[in-house]
């Protein structure tokens, strides 16, 4: 059972990866950097994830293929 401390855990551990890649880096890379380097924070913190997951959806009627990134597990 996924209990609200559980995710509250999840939460401060994958927020803190995502600092910690920030503050490496800084602003004003492209978002496909940080990506790659939030999935190495992710796999050096031992945190499971699903990353670039196809997503199905219609903008205005129109089918848009599209992918959301670093979704957990």
């Amino acid at each position: 059972m996924v209990t609200k401390k559980y995710l509250d855990q999840l939460t401060y551990e994958k927020t803190g990866a995502a600092i910690e890649v920030y503050k490496q880096l800084g602003p004003g890379l492209l978002e496909s950097v940080y990506h790659q380097c939030l999935k190495k924070e992710f796999h050096l913190r031992n945190l499971g994830f699903t990353s670039e997951m196809l997503v199905n959806l219609s903008f205005k009627g129109m089918p848009i293929d599209t992918q959301i990134v670093a979704i957990f597990q």
